[in-house]
């Protein structure tokens, strides 16, 4: 299922450029649920590095300019911990890539599958804010 929720893909605050962050194999990532730290780790320790990602998605697909490629997660996941963590309506999730930005969501209840037909999921005004990177 991973990335493919209707309705889920949080991204920003800003998509970017390596001429603007320098080397995207060296930025620290940090996820923290209800302001504690979760998840802290860097893109250096992905399996495979940018570079090698790219390449192999390219080899059977077209990846056109702003093409958005979605990895998967640093260690500290919910379901490997102990006890287990899971996220529920009104928690606060942020997630920060170094010189990039963070962004802020407040986690709400998922809506019923048979209530997706034809429906716009409503979520609270303040469901999604963004902050720019420190200076």
């Amino acid at each position: 299922r991973g990335k493919i929720f209707e309705g889920f893909c949080p991204l920003g605050p800003v998509l970017t450029t390596t001429d603007e962050i320098g080397d995207v194999n060296a930025l620290r990532m940090r996820t923290r649920l209800n302001d504690q730290v979760v998840q802290d780790s860097s893109t250096s320790d992905l399996i495979f590095n940018v570079e090698q990602v790219i390449s192999y998605l390219s080899q059977g697909t077209v990846l056109a300019p702003g093409t958005v490629i979605l990895t998967g997660t640093p260690e500290g996941v919910g379901l490997g911990r102990n006890p287990q963590l899971w996220m529920k309506p009104g928690d606060i999730v942020e997630v920060e890539i170094e010189r990039i930005g963070k962004l802020r969501n407040t986690v709400v209840a998922e809506v019923p599958p048979s209530s997706h037909a034809n429906a716009m999921i409503e979520r609270p005004a303040d469901t999604t804010t963004v902050a720019p990177p420190a200076a």
